[in-house]
């Protein structure tokens, strides 16, 4: 690792807890954020250069303190803060609370008062450390677009009168969802983008494992946060294996099983035995156990589908929807043939809720090429081709389609 990919992770580790203290001490999330960002940048200029600093978190909290007071100080805040803008300056001497708010500002980014997408990019930025140039690109956005809604974030949470506190226990569960979701959610783009010419984000799915691992420090004894960062390290452990030199796609069943990252694997199953047994399962864990099953099998062949069918079967009670129909379609096809998965597949033909991805035509074109169907396989690997924006998925969709001709 160079100095400079050093200092990079030791600012994004030390940026939820710099804005967790100032927010905590001026309560302003708005210039706040924005304050510590113009930390993080002079950090990120200086001390590759100079060396970093003895207690970096200190010299970020008063970088960014001063930041704060400058903004207080121009001529739109003059009114109201300069009569007391020097009491709220912090010494240079004095130290920052040792107190860790990063689980009430990721608590505060995944309010659910903002929209999923203004969830996303506020994590990415508060909590991340990301600039709003990176999470821009991460999403496939003009920066200026991504700025906005960041801009209007902070302005719907100042507006809704949301504290920099933990939530009431009564809205606990309700809020950790949301958080966990939002995780998840930066994962899955980074695993499989949704457009654009790479089919994974190592940026993306590094930086949703960071903060799994920050929120599972944080949270240790929850079974839905373990089960999180396993299943991710269990998916991620395979990225390695998911292209070709060239990036082109390689299915699960093709994959080199020797290029899977084992340490990964390992971290991610002792997540799991800790967990399972000993709080109520929750459909992370339930994933996160399926992802266990593909990564321990010595081989495709050696794939335990009955067990992974049965999990399955368990997520549909925990956590129904579409997509785990889809996925047990597949494990009903595996166990009991390929017939057997397209009739299951044939529930979701009439749910709206898949009318805008191509993952029930790829899949269904799978099933109907196992079934011996193959110019109707062919038809479903063109169809999913064309509604699929990432490149190296409409690639090996269309040279699918392509060999049943």
């Amino acid at each position: 690792m160079t100095a400079d990919a050093g200092v990079e992770d030791l600012l994004r580790e030390l940026a939820p807890q710099v804005l967790g203290v100032l927010v905590r001490r001026y309560e302003d999330f708005a210039v706040c954020e924005d304050a510590v960002q113009d930390a993080l940048v002079a950090a990120a200029q200086h001390w590759p250069k100079e060396g970093v600093p003895t207690n970096p978190r200190s010299w970020l909290v008063t970088a960014a303190s001063r930041a704060v007071v400058d903004e207080w100080r121009s001529v739109r805040a003059r009114r109201r803060r300069e009569e007391t803008v020097t009491a709220l300056e912090p010494p240079d001497q004095a130290p920052p609370s040792s107190q860790d708010d990063s689980l009430a500002l990721l608590l505060m980014c995944c309010h659910p008062v903002l929209p999923v997408p203004s969830q996303l990019a506020l994590t990415l930025r508060a909590v991340g450390g990301l600039t709003t140039a990176e999470i821009a690109r991460a999403f496939l956005v003009p920066e200026a677009t991504m700025a906005k809604r960041i801009s209007r974030a902070k302005q719907q949470l100042r507006s809704a009168g949301v504290r920099f506190d933990l939530p009431p226990a009564a809205e606990w569960t309700g809020r950790l969802q949301v958080v966990l979701h939002v995780l998840y959610l930066v994962f899955s783009e980074g695993y499989t983008s949704t457009s654009g010419p790479d089919l994974q984000r190592a940026d993306l799915t590094t930086e949703a494992i960071r903060l799994a691992r920050l929120l599972h420090q944080l949270i240790p004894a929850d079974g839905e946060v373990a089960g999180l960062l396993a299943l991710m390290l269990l998916t991620d452990a395979r990225r390695t294996a998911r292209t070709t030199a060239d990036g082109s796609l390689v299915p699960l069943a093709e994959q080199r099983r020797d290029l899977w990252d084992t340490a990964r694997i390992q971290e991610g199953v002792a997540l799991l035995t800790r967990t399972l047994g000993t709080v109520p399962v929750g459909p992370y864990q339930l994933q996160a156990a399926i992802a266990a099953v593909h990564d321990e099998a010595p081989g495709d062949g050696e794939t335990d589908w009955p067990q992974i069918l049965a999990l399955y079967q368990a997520l549909e009670l925990v956590a129904p929807g579409p997509a785990v129909t889809l996925n047990r379609a597949v494990a009903v096809a595996m166990a009991n043939g390929p017939r057997a998965g397209l009739a299951v597949l044939g529930t979701l033909d009439a749910d709206d809720r898949m009318t805008h991805t191509h993952r029930l035509e790829a899949v269904r074109a799978h099933l109907l090429e196992r079934a011996g169907d193959l110019d109707a396989a062919r038809l479903a690997y063109q169809r999913a081709a064309r509604m699929t924006t990432n490149l190296p998925e409409q690639r090996y969709l269309t040279l699918r389609a392509a060999r049943l001709s």
